[in-house]
């Protein structure tokens, strides 16, 4: 089992920047892809940004191309989501999810560890 926690969502106003943890423990030897993902009110989960232990394979969204950088840190089993540029449709509870199948980085199905979400909220 892997066990993560996310931390550092709040609310931040337009333009502003937030900047996401997710703690991982457990067997995360088993695991090849650290992913995040973000869901708001009445719509489904959808993928933001995802890397390979090692940095060697790093994915985003178009929503997130420019603004979010995702990275990792192996020594701490740590990754992370620096969000910069927020606007009010960046809204929504971010989770961190790992995955140790052999598929699309861009599907929560492929994911078999999520943890609890954590909230960003951007005013207007």
């Amino acid at each position: 089992q892997v066990q993560l926690v996310e931390s550092g969502g709040g609310l931040v106003q337009t333009g502003g920047s937030l900047r996401l943890s997710c703690a991982a423990s457990g067997r995360t030897f088993t695991t090849n892809t650290m992913g995040w993902f973000r869901q708001a009110p009445g719509k489904e989960r959808e993928f933001v940004a995802a890397i390979t232990w090692g940095g060697i394979n790093i994915y985003y969204a178009d929503s997130a191309k420019g603004r979010f950088t995702i990275s990792g840190d192996n020594a701490k089993n740590a990754v992370y989501l620096q969000m910069n540029s927020l606007k009010p449709e960046d809204t929504a509870v971010y989770y961190c999810a790992a995955k140790s199948r052999i598929g699309s980085n861009f599907y929560p199905v492929n994911y078999s560890y999520w943890g609890q979400g954590t909230q960003v909220t951007v005013s207007s």
